[in-house]
């Protein structure tokens, strides 16, 4: 198997005049890219960095980012991609964990990135924006100009890491997953033929890279099949529309709000989107009256819920356009070179139509966590990696996906499983968003609480949505309170429940 930066010069080779990247007016070529990723390899060896260091990443998408991406591959380095909203102490934690030796970054970000680099104990050595700053002489850009384009014969296989990406923290601080070259790969090849993604495949990525989705499974996994990328630094409906005509874009990768907001723009339907023939989702659950109405309004689309975490790639399971219509809810099979279960607290498998932890097997799953022991062996038991999702099986082997353990509500000595109860609330009509979180209740040990943004112009009581949700899930799974305000995700789309805990968890409230 190749590796990262062996994918890039490959696709030189065999389509060197399609474009590769396509950013902000500018085309550039695989030969292009292949020859701007190998003069961005000498600029790091020119500044010392040597392989098997770390290199931090703060960027949006854009055509620089890819560059010292594969830049680093190539030499042998970690990359450690960072969120590009970051604030600077969040920065800080991340070079120091990692250890980073370098740190490269959007122009734009240069004042975090200093103020992160000069408060951490061991600043980078190697400090550069990708591209001009007015107050510096030197960028990785303009570095690039005056560097050889020849490979940079680092002897680097398929089982050197790779990757260091840090899980998106949604219950506190983040961990270092790491992943070598054959494992990102795998990630990339094993989505990417489990959907169909073909040869000159156009996709339009806008879902961020720092992200394992975006990284591995779309710009890694479309590199490897010769795909052109469309990159795009921020979600605008109207200027994701605009692109995905214009660019005839054919594969499109999101979160669920970002389908709803496309959806809801009132020109969609009549947009020229015939050329877009795959739709993947994932990070956060879809409710099923969205995907009724893509189905409806894009009937050309092949529809893919993609359900992994970050520790498999991300790999686990998936659920096709076969299915998509009868099956709305659940997430699906294995995709290809994967293994799935749902367990019991002593790892033997739960029986269909019963509830227990995903585990996953195969060749995208992490080597463990960067320095961190304890966690890895937590996570990683007797082969299997421990997912920490709780999951319904059924007969046929499909699984649906209820909660992470961690949010499962108890509430009078029930189990509540919030991804059921989203559902339920997102299909009231005056529902745009939705969070399910427990709160300590001083009778029935938790209250469930629903946090829900209104659709523009509407509004919703309590006693409206305990109705409408009644109808579809058991009473005693409805809402106890209301709470109306936005919902707090992360970049990747996850919705931050321990946020929103300490939000609201001070406050008692009376069941209904």
């Amino acid at each position: 198997m190749p590796t990262l930066g062996q994918l890039v010069a490959r696709q030189a080779h065999r389509a060197p005049t399609r474009d590769a990247l396509v950013h902000d007016g500018r085309r550039i070529t695989w030969a292009e890219l292949d020859s701007d990723v190998n003069r961005a390899t000498a600029v790091l060896q020119r500044g010392g960095m040597v392989q098997g260091e770390r290199l931090g990443v703060m960027s949006t998408n854009c055509d620089d980012l890819v560059v010292a991406l594969y830049a680093a591959a190539k030499l042998g380095l970690l990359v450690v991609p960072i969120n590009p909203r970051m604030a600077a102490p969040e920065v800080t934690w991340l070079l120091e964990d990692s250890g980073a030796t370098g740190f490269v970054f959007h122009p734009r970000l240069a004042a975090t990135a200093d103020k992160a680099r000069a408060a951490a104990s061991t600043p980078p050595r190697f400090h550069l924006p990708l591209g001009p700053t007015p107050d510096r002489p030197q960028d990785l850009r303009s570095l690039m100009a005056e560097a050889p384009d020849h490979e940079p014969g680092t002897a680097v296989s398929e089982s050197d890491d790779a990757e260091i990406l840090y899980t998106s923290g949604t219950t506190g601080r983040p961990k270092g997953v790491l992943l070598d070259h054959h494992r990102a790969i795998w990630a990339g090849l094993n989505v990417t033929t489990t959907v169909g993604m073909a040869d000159g495949e156009r996709i339009l990525q806008v879902a961020p890279l720092y992200h394992s989705a975006g990284l591995n499974l779309f710009l890694h996994g479309g590199t490897a099949v010769g795909a052109t990328h469309v990159l795009l630094e921020a979600f605008d409906p109207d200027v994701v529309l605009d692109v995905m005509e214009s660019e005839r874009i054919t594969t499109f990768f999101g979160v669920p709000t970002m389908y709803q907001m496309l959806l809801d723009r009132p020109d969609f339907a009549g947009r020229d989107l015939s050329a877009w023939r795959l739709g993947m989702f994932g990070a956060a659950p879809m409710p099923p009256v969205t995907i009724e109405r893509l189905r409806k309004a894009a009937p050309q689309v092949q529809l893919f819920n993609l359900c992994g975490p970050t520790e498999a790639g991300p790999g686990g399971v998936g659920l096709g356009p076969e299915h998509i219509a009868d099956r709305p809810s659940a997430n699906g099979w294995p995709i290809l070179n994967t293994e799935a279960r749902v367990v019991d607290s002593e790892g033997n498998d739960v029986a269909p139509g019963s509830t227990g932890e995903v585990v996953l097997r195969g060749e995208s799953v992490m080597k463990g966590y960067w320095n961190n022991p304890e966690a890895t062996a937590e996570a990683l038991r007797n082969g299997w990696l421990h997912t920490g999702d709780v999951a319904r099986i059924d007969d046929d082997g499909c699984i649906t996906l209820v909660d992470r353990m961690k949010d499962m509500i108890i509430t009078g000595g029930m189990n509540v499983y919030s991804v059921e109860v989203e559902n339920a609330v997102a299909a009231h009509p005056s529902v745009a968003d939705c969070a399910i979180v427990g709160v300590p209740h001083p009778v029935y040990g938790e209250s469930v609480v629903a946090v829900v943004t209104p659709r523009e112009g509407c509004s919703i009581t309590i006693e409206d949505l305990r109705s409408h949700v009644s109808t579809l899930i058991a009473d005693y799974k409805a809402p106890h309170r209301l709470v109306l305000g936005e919902v707090p995700r992360n970049a990747s789309g996850k919705i931050l429940k321990h946020v929103l805990r300490e939000r609201i968890g001070g406050e008692q409230g009376a069941l209904s």
